[in-house]
């Protein structure tokens, strides 16, 4: 759990966005009509709220403020040293005490001003004194620009910052820039840090997160460090010093044994003994990196040597390549670890330990009398012994027994698949299932299972020659045809195929069902005489035939009816049937009776009427017509009209 994050820090507005912001929510929260034909009690009572309400908001902001920026003495020391080397502890103290001052002086100016409104004796003064509280507040707060503005690039880069938890298991990465720092956090953990071959790439400090032993570890990759005073280094240096001053963690110090990074051996080994101050107390490992490129035993004697008296001082040399990744897991594994063991060891020096050995508690029974108490075997188990001793002796004049399972040792070791008569002896020791699948493998079990198999082959072999047989006789009846013919046959069978796989496909998905006669009139005249000529037919006769009963159809519609027709009982009948039924149909559109379509009606209007009123089309409507209301953009009046306010 992390204890620090910074990212939650409110926004820092600017002094003249904090202004606008707390006398708009001024106007906005508290009444804006007075008249001086109000009593005095209530006028005075109005412009006391305004003054009461602009100090409540002012306060409020600027302890949300002093809340939300940590203070430097309450937190870990790693956080507030950093804090130091990259905002000054003197500024950001200064600006905090600043906003603090504020806020306690513009309390002051609202006691004060309320106590002077208490005494107004018209509208027009108590106006005036509030204007004046409410200047004299935005004054203050306007004095403090250069702090607010502070605050904001403080907080802008503590939200940059990584989350560090500075008690848990941490790895620190330190050495020469370009040594393969940042490199080897990308090889144990899930960070992608920017890798280059140039110095100072890695300018602030990263953190990656691994895990070993089932347990979440932080590696931490610093920049590069040179060897010079402490009062030489810059922000970016300060930064690997701060973490390594502060933290409790392994120290993989990396040595570029190629001497590629720029610096020699014997650079990088001063650098290692001018900061050994800081790696008291902490597992130091040296890691020789980029032995792919030049090997322990190929440097000269001399660095030869100063290596091996960095070993002889405690710190473990390793050797590994960050290219290759060879080593990397391994010294990943030897600085877990020694930090671990060096935790345990720390807690057990610790005082809470007595805490817990106190809690546990070994019992050990004490005697009642001196009467001895044998073990006893019932005579059943002693039985059930010889009877498988007598069993085990004649199966071993057979075959030896294979090992068993650690589980089957002892009383109910006795293997009875010996006993198995199977075609195939070496089968009696397989493993049988009881439960494959989620299914009891004795449900499907079926003694007549090879005679089934044997009818299903033979039912097969039938279907195959009946098969064969058909094709015979197609070919036989496709003997006598040409070979277009031949080739419109097979199309017209490659299009019925293809049309039942679509079929098939079609039918798994959710579609509506459409009768055939709607589908092909659907599809229009031109796409039937193109579906026909894709399977080879002259689609001619039968367009024209489409034609022709679709002219008689419209005729049909458009012809009026005969006098014999009207004369006619039965064709009159027909015809009452009919419009009874159209107006059945059309006429209640689907409810029950004329009756009950009014009744929907009228409901329909009824829901409508709220909606109607609001200007909305419907329930999930939500417009806002209006999105200028005036009167809270419209321009407040100036110094001549003050009768009605």
């Amino acid at each position: 759990m992390v204890l620090y994050n910074f990212k939650k820090i409110t926004v820092v507005p600017s002094a003249k966005d904090f202004v606008d912001i707390v006398l708009s929510k001024t106007q906005r929260k508290t009444p804006t009509v007075v008249h001086p034909q109000f009593e005095i009690g209530r006028i005075r009572q109005f412009y006391m709220r305004k003054v009461k309400f602009s100090q409540q908001t002012f306060r409020d902001r600027l302890a949300l403020i002093l809340e939300d920026f940590p203070l430097l003495d309450d937190i870990h020391p790693f956080y507030a040293d950093l804090m130091n080397v990259l905002y000054d502890r003197d500024h950001y103290k200064l600006a905090l005490g600043q906003i603090n001052t504020a806020r306690s002086l513009i309390d002051n100016i609202g006691k004060d001003y309320l106590k002077l409104l208490k005494y107004g004796d018209s509208l027009y003064r108590c106006k005036q004194l509030k204007r004046a509280a409410l200047g004299r507040m935005c004054t203050i707060m306007l004095k403090q620009r250069s702090s607010l503005a502070y605050l904001e690039q403080v907080r802008q880069h503590l939200s940059r910052l990584p989350s560090i938890d500075p008690n848990t298991r941490t790895i620190i990465v330190c050495g020469y820039p370009n040594v393969g720092k940042s490199s080897f956090l990308n090889k144990v953990t899930r960070a992608n840090v920017d890798v280059q071959p140039y110095a100072f790439t890695t300018k602030s400090l990263f953190v990656g997160h691994t895990d070993y032993q089932y347990l979440p570890w932080q590696v931490i990759d610093t920049p590069g460090i040179l060897d010079h005073p402490l009062e030489e280094r810059n922000t970016i240096e300060m930064q690997s010093i701060t973490a390594l001053a502060h933290l409790r963690a392994a120290i993989l110090y990396i040595i570029d044994i190629s001497e590629q990074c720029g610096y020699s051996i014997k650079q990088q080994i001063a650098l290692f003994n001018s900061i050994r101050a800081l790696f008291t107390n902490k597992p130091v490992i040296v890691v020789l990196n980029k032995v792919d490129v030049a090997r322990l035993e190929s440097l000269n004697p001399e660095d030869q040597a100063l290596l091996k008296s960095i070993a002889t001082d405690g710190a473990e040399v390793t050797t590994m390549s960050t290219l290759t990744e060879e080593g990397v897991s391994v010294v990943k594994q030897i600085a877990c670890d020694k930090l671990l063991a060096q935790r345990v060891e720390t807690k057990l020096k610790g005082k809470k330990v007595n805490d817990v050995l106190n809690r546990l508690h070994l019992a050990t029974p004490t005697p009642r009398d001196d009467k001895v108490r044998s073990p006893v075997i019932p005579e059943s188990v002693l039985k059930a012994r010889e009877s498988k001793e007598s069993i085990e002796e004649d199966n071993t004049a057979e075959e030896p027994e294979p090992e068993q399972p650690y589980w089957l040792r002892g009383f109910n070791s006795l293997d009875w698949k010996k006993k198995y008569k199977l075609r195939n002896d070496e089968w009696r020791f397989d493993a049988v299932p009881e439960i494959m699948d989620g299914m009891n493998i004795a449900d499907y079990i079926d003694p007549d299972i090879m005679a089934r198999l044997e009818e299903l082959e033979k039912e097969e072999e039938e279907r195959e020659k009946e098969h064969q047989n058909e094709m015979e006789e197609e070919d036989e009846d496709l003997v006598d045809l040409s070979e277009e013919q031949l080739e419109t046959v097979n199309k017209i069978k490659q299009k019925k195929k293809e049309i039942i796989m679509e079929h098939r496909l079609l039918s798994r998905q959710t579609k509506p069902f459409i009768p055939a006669k709607f589908e092909t009139e659907a599809k229009g005249i031109s796409e039937f005489e193109s579906h026909l000529a894709g399977l080879g037919i002259d689609p001619t006769a039968a367009v024209e035939r489409m034609r022709s009963r679709s002219r008689s159809k419209s005729a049909g519609r458009s012809r009026k009816r005969t006098r014999s027709e009207d004369n006619s009982e039965e064709a009159e009948q027909a015809s009452k049937i009919q419009r009874s039924r159209s107006r059945s149909v059309t006429s209640n559109e689907g409810f029950k009776d004329f009756k009950q379509k009014v009744k929907a009606h009228m409901l329909a209007r009824k829901a409508q009427k709220p909606r109607n009123k609001e200007a909305r089309k419907g329930e999930g409507d939500r417009v806002v017509l209006n999105m200028k209301p005036k009167h809270l953009f419209a321009g407040k009046r100036g110094m001549g009209k003050t009768d009605r306010r």
